[in-house]
């Protein structure tokens, strides 16, 4: 397995609209394996390939099976959940995402992104979804998901789609993260 550089704003690749899988081979599935390694050596929960300068519709995401529902814990339950090992891994591989339904109650969360390291902020986003999508056994999927596993989906989905957390924002607060950000990165 090999491990991808993470791009962080302003890199331009972040703002493209990805292109569809049309064939899955060998050379999609190990990227699929490389992106989930890269996602957890950067103790990520979601990446995007666009996030590592692929251009090609792919999503990893793994928001752990556990013993309670997602949405009737705080953040910090679920970190201590998470610290506590109270958390199976579930990891999820996506090829071809694609949001066929929202819920209609929105919720709002605390997000932060493996490009945009270090900032976080409240977005409000449908606390529900359906997503069909093709898994690494060439399987078309539907799948309904709630709470964070909903959050994550969305947020990974906006990347193919050259759509920062930070987009949902107001352009205040995204500009001070954006202006930080770039500011603290120049120096690394």
């Amino acid at each position: 397995m090999s491990l991808y550089e993470i791009i962080k704003v302003p890199n331009p690749f972040l703002k493209i609209k990805a292109k569809p899988v049309i064939d899955i081979n060998n050379n999609i599935l190990t990227i699929l394996n490389d992106m989930l390694e890269t996602m957890y050596n950067a103790n990520g929960i979601g990446l995007a390939a666009t996030q590592i300068a692929i251009d090609k519709r792919l999503i990893v995401m793994d928001c752990g099976k556990s013993d309670f529902e997602e949405s009737d814990v705080t953040e910090e339950e679920y970190d201590e959940k998470v610290r506590n090992n109270k958390i199976e891994p579930n990891p999820i591989k996506m090829i071809n995402p694609e949001i066929i339904n929202l819920g209609k109650d929105l919720q709002e969360r605390e997000e932060g992104c493996l490009s945009i390291p270090g900032y976080n902020a409240n977005v409000k986003r449908p606390s529900s979804l359906t997503v069909k999508y093709i898994n690494e056994n060439k399987k078309v999927i539907t799948l309904e998901a709630k709470g964070l596993l909903a959050t994550c989906i969305q947020h990974e989905i906006d990347h193919l789609n050259g759509i920062l957390f930070i987009d949902h924002i107001s352009k205040l607060k995204r500009e001070i993260i954006l202006k930080k950000a770039i500011k603290e990165y120049s120096k690394q």
